[in-house]
């Protein structure tokens, strides 16, 4: 059987950050500070992190991540991090543990899903969705209903090399559970953790886009902005969660052959529209058009092949913000990921285990939430900018340049204890067309959630 996905027990820590618990705490006011001066968030120094930290225990500083980058979300609209609450922080990233639809608890891992031994090492694999687990399956050479055990065997009969090639040759996801490379890591650091391009363009021919300048005044900041979600998962749809609470109209999109999981679109599809149409229909230009910004989460080889290449729509709408998140970077136009494999490729599974042998994961897809949060405050402060600058903006970052910057961060010898607390005061409930569903409150202080709408269930049009 795999490793159980949520096994938080951290092992010896590798040496590429400082093992300092109090450097550890400053690290997530530098982390802050820095994405000010890169989005040029107005606002008072953060001088320190909250007393009390975020109860995200790990080697790695999940904690600072955490809070640097909600309170950079917090910057962007105009609010000050000093009324955050770390525990609320903490459950917003570990929203899957008080999700509930019904009265119950969905299953939210595959069976597919988890670390397995290899011959020689160790791979993660991710099949949360069909397709992947039939992936998985076809590359083992198993039937689909094979026993859990058998997938077990079938790995533990070949090298990780192998393993890893046969899965994702036949439509699966797996990575090499690996060492922290800290030269690879410097690398990605040399970039910015969010990536600006200004593009200059002619005036549009479209309708005006709305810009705070022009807007009444109101508690938030996004109010009269649309918002075009063509995202999955948990990133790319925790940066859209953000915008619809900052007052965005945010639309989802998804393909109509591809389905969201029930509980993961509930868990992240606040306050936002939901729709299916194919991406390669004129329908979807007419969205843009009008539309002030577009958050993309597919893989930059499938945006290249829908035509949705963030230079070409930032040069055909101008105006537009574009926001692009990735796993794994442009570097790497054709390879999926998901949180659990950038943390087993990155390093992060084997810092974070118990005994130096078998992986471990950190306390809650933290890469996930911040990418999330770091994602909406650029676009809520390129929004925000649009009045005084002429033209279109791209902002792009990835799952594994967020896993850059936590190895880069002051590091602790062992994790802190688990702290327990209660998380009633930080859920919501919401009736979703007669389900009775239970959430997480929104990390960000001072805003309330609506209710997700169904998944498909809204029409494709502003």
């Amino acid at each position: 059987m795999p490793v159980p996905t949520d096994d938080r027990r951290s092992p010896r820590a590798s040496a590429n950050g400082e093992p300092n618990e109090g450097g550890q705490r400053r690290g997530g006011v530098d982390l802050l500070a820095r994405v000010q001066r890169e989005l040029g968030l107005a606002g008072a120094e953060v001088a320190s992190p909250p007393h009390r930290a975020v109860p995200l225990p790990s080697r790695l500083a999940t904690a600072d991540l955490a809070w640097a980058s909600v309170s950079a979300a917090m910057l962007a609209a105009g609010r000050s991090p000093a009324s955050l609450d770390p525990e609320r922080i903490a459950t917003a990233y570990r929203s899957d543990r008080v999700l509930t639809i019904s009265g119950e608890a969905p299953r939210v891992w595959s069976v597919y899903s988890g670390f397995w031994r290899t011959s020689d090492g160790w791979i993660r694999t991710h099949g949360n969705y069909p397709h992947h687990a039939a992936g998985l399956r076809a590359g083992l050479r198993l039937r689909d209903d094979v026993a859990v055990d058998a997938v077990r065997d079938a790995l533990g009969e070949r090298t990780t090399t192998a393993a890893v090639a046969d899965i994702t040759t036949a439509g699966g996801l797996a990575v090499a559970v690996a060492a922290e490379e800290p030269a690879a890591d410097r690398a990605l650091r040399e970039h910015p953790l969010l990536e600006l391009v200004r593009i200059d363009t002619t005036p549009s021919s479209h309708a005006p886009r709305a810009t705070t300048a022009t807007l009444p005044l109101a508690s938030l900041p996004l109010q009269g902005m649309r918002v075009l979600d063509l995202t999955r998962v948990i990133a790319g749809p925790v940066c859209s969660r953000t915008l619809a609470i900052l007052g965005a109209d945010v639309l989802r999109i998804d393909p109509p052959h591809l389905p969201e999981p029930e509980w993961q679109h509930l868990d992240t599809g606040h306050g936002k529209r939901s729709a299916v149409l194919d991406a390669r229909t004129s329908r979807l230009r007419e969205l843009l058009a009008h539309a002030d910004a577009v958050v993309l989460g597919y893989r930059p080889a499938a945006l290249d092949r829908l035509g949705l290449q963030p230079e070409v729509l930032a040069r055909r709408y101008p105006g537009l913000v574009v926001a692009q998140l990735s796993a794994w970077g442009v570097e790497n136009p054709e390879q999926a990921g998901f949180d659990s494999l950038v943390q087993a490729a990155s390093g992060i599974s084997f810092i974070e285990s118990a005994d130096g042998d078998r992986p471990g994961a950190l306390p809650a897809q933290a890469l996930d939430h911040s990418a999330g949060y770091l994602l909406a405050a650029a676009v809520t402060a390129l929004l925000c900018r649009r009045a005084q600058e002429e033209g279109s903006w791209i902002v792009r970052t990835s799952l594994r340049r967020v896993a850059a910057e936590l190895l880069g961060m002051p590091r602790s010898g062992e994790p802190a204890a688990e702290v327990e607390f209660d998380t009633r005061p930080h859920v919501a409930r919401f009736d979703v067309d007669g389900t009775a569903l239970v959430t997480a409150r929104p990390a960000l202080a001072g805003f309330e959630y609506r209710a997700p709408h169904r998944w498909g269930s809204d029409q494709p049009t502003w």
